[in-house]
């Protein structure tokens, strides 16, 4: 006999209860939710497969951000996607690189939206959003907007863009 389809509370209860493990920092508890082989796509950053890639990213972005805090703020569910819009913070302090970058102990805030699909109880799919052009701002790794750092680069790369397009002629 098939399993019964969740409702949308179990839905919802199945997201909330998966980001505690997030909050908690728990790479290990997370997979415990996820079907193997299935993943996520945080756009912009990554492709993950659980548990291999999955639990090792988030041990490397959990030693990059030691005290990294999570909060959901916000979980719309139906009987098989949960849309949770969550915060972090903490300080980019660890022993890990963050997407190649060293820590250098500033504070960050992101904030994002991950699209759950959960079957038979278990996340098979996340797609995940989440500004990372904004965190390499608050990593150092871009200028702040609007800053005249930002303008020449912007200006540099307009120029490369017009000498490319003349010597295409």
């Amino acid at each position: 006999m098939p399993p019964e389809s969740e409702t949308a509370a179990d839905v919802e209860r199945i997201a909330r209860d998966y980001f505690a493990r997030v909050s908690a920092r728990d790479p290990d508890g997370m997979m415990d939710f996820w079907v193997p082989g299935r993943g996520a796509n945080i756009h912009g950053l990554t492709e993950l497969v659980a548990p291999g890639s999955y639990r090792a990213w988030f041990a490397n972005l959990f030693a990059a951000i030691p005290d990294m805090r999570f909060e959901v703020e916000e979980v719309v569910a139906d009987e098989t996607r949960a849309a949770v819009r969550w915060r972090a913070r903490g300080t980019f302090s660890g022993t890990a690189k963050l997407e190649g970058f060293e820590p250098n102990g500033t504070e960050i805030e992101m904030v994002g939206i991950d699209l759950l699909t959960i079957e038979d109880g278990k996340l098979v799919d996340n797609q995940a959003y989440t500004n990372g052009m904004e965190l390499a701002r608050q990593i150092g790794a871009l200028p702040p907007q609007g800053s005249r750092a930002e303008k020449a680069i912007a200006g540099a790369f307009n120029a490369k863009t017009r000498v490319a397009r003349a010597l295409k002629r």
